[in-house]
């Protein structure tokens, strides 16, 4: 019998995880009903982490929190045993606040509001997937919600949000949860960015969270501004760290002031959802996200999936909403083949209209070729 593991990524703005699976699989079985199909969503830090937690056996806990607008929002996190999975997307994340995006004043406050409830629960290991941030505040809200002061030169507490950080005069972590002390705090991120200037927080993902180019500007003084008062309160700078720039600069003060691990995400996730026994007796793993491009060979998801399938001599499939890689660097990065819902459909706006269908017949094109090879 033949056994092929389905793991892929989100389809961003399409199909959670979970569905890309359903549709590839319903796709192999149309074709072949001796296959045996198994299941690993998986994410590397974004949108998606809880659910992928979630589907590998961690159990959900409603919490309540507040979304990067500051409103009372319904969110969870993942347990198991005393590991908590926070997924940042899921509570102040951008695809949550549709058109009302707010790049001066949306916090990450709820995020820490979750990861004090985790520690309410008990848990002493926090697994904090930063990916799909709709802020630009420096971890500023995550850390205050957790119990560190920011205020300005009259002593005051500063507003939520990336802007007033330009009006921070001081940092007073003190009353930090003192918890913390004894919790391992592990970033599951995918960026490399520095958190200030050309190749920082403000510049490469503000724009995307709605800033134009002034906000820009303002943001990464206001950036700068912040990483000042955290270097003379903590007597370290952080500010030029591979990942700082993460999530708004939520890299940088979850480093700087939580003493937290920035790690990358798909190992990570890979690691807490028992992927490589998941390889055991497996002869062709399947693999996917929604656009296949030059940011996918910088360490997401499915290059994270084909280099532990490679490690376990499995080949792998990837499929795409889009492909913008060539066949040399399809290849280079592990792949066996490569489909694209576009090239599928013959137009990019087929792909995201019909996307199940289409994964559907993608899956029946795999499930022809297992069996041509067996």
């Amino acid at each position: 019998m033949v056994r092929v593991l389905l793991a892929p990524d989100k389809f961003k703005g399409t199909l959670t995880a979970a569905e890309v699976a359903d549709h590839l699989g319903r796709g192999i079985r149309a074709r072949r009903d001796d296959v045996e199909i198994t299941t690993a969503p998986v994410a590397d830090g974004g949108d998606g982490l809880l659910a992928a937690c979630v589907a590998a056996g961690y159990d959900r806990v409603e919490v309540e929190a507040v979304d990067a607008l500051g409103r009372p929002a319904r969110t969870a996190f993942a347990r198991r045993g005393d590991t908590a999975v926070v997924e940042l997307a899921a509570v102040a994340g951008l695809a949550a606040l549709g058109g009302r995006r707010r790049p001066l004043t949306a916090t990450t406050r709820g995020v820490g509001r979750v990861v004090v409830a985790a520690l309410d629960a008990g848990c002493r290991h926090v697994v904090l997937g930063i990916g799909g941030s709709a802020s630009t505040d420096g971890g500023a809200g995550l850390v205050r919600a957790l119990g560190a002061r920011v205020t300005d030169g009259g002593g005051h507490d500063i507003a939520d949000g990336g802007a007033a950080l330009l009006d921070a005069a001081a940092l007073d972590v003190q009353r930090l949860d003192p918890r913390l002390r004894d919790v391992r705090l592990e970033i599951a991120s995918d960026v490399d960015n520095p958190l200030l200037g050309s190749l920082g927080a403000a510049a490469v993902y503000g724009p995307q969270k709605g800033a134009t180019a002034d906000q820009v500007a303002l943001l990464d003084r206001a950036l700068e501004r912040w990483a000042d008062v955290v270097a003379t309160a903590t007597g370290v700078d952080h500010r030029d760290d591979a990942g700082a720039g993460a999530a708004g600069g939520v890299g940088f003060g979850s480093v700087a002031i939580l003493g937290a691990v920035l790690r990358p995400g798909v190992q990570l996730v890979l690691a807490m959802i028992g992927f490589a026994e998941r390889l055991r007796g497996v002869d062709l793993v399947v693999t996917g996200e929604g656009s296949l491009d030059e940011q996918t060979l910088r360490g997401k998801a499915p290059v994270g999936v084909a280099d532990a399938a490679r490690r376990a001599g499995v080949p792998v499939i990837v499929v795409a909403g889009r492909c913008r890689l060539d066949d040399l660097q399809v290849k280079e990065a592990g792949f066996d083949a490569a489909y694209s819902l576009v090239d599928e459909a013959g137009s990019e706006q087929e792909a995201l209209t019909r996307p199940g269908p289409l994964l559907e017949r993608i899956g029946a094109r795999i499930a022809d070729g297992l069996e041509r090879a067996s």
